[in-house]
């Protein structure tokens, strides 16, 4: 499974819900995905989301 190699964080389970007579209804079930990207990183390339990379780019530890 696709997940970024320093906080873990990968997909995730969400509801779509339609609004009917003033209730609503859950329709479908999708994943919303991270936004991994590669990046190199101590000589090595590594997958990583937008989060991590930002901060890794400013110079600070972890995410």
């Amino acid at each position: 499974m696709r997940k970024c190699q320093i906080c873990g964080k990968s997909k995730n389970k969400a509801v779509k819900r339609k609004k009917l007579r003033g209730k609503f209804n859950p329709v479908k079930t999708y994943f919303q995905k991270a936004n991994l990207q590669l990046i190199t990183f101590n000589d090595k390339r590594i997958l990583v989301c937008q989060d991590c990379r930002r901060s890794i780019l400013k110079g600070k530890e972890g995410c």
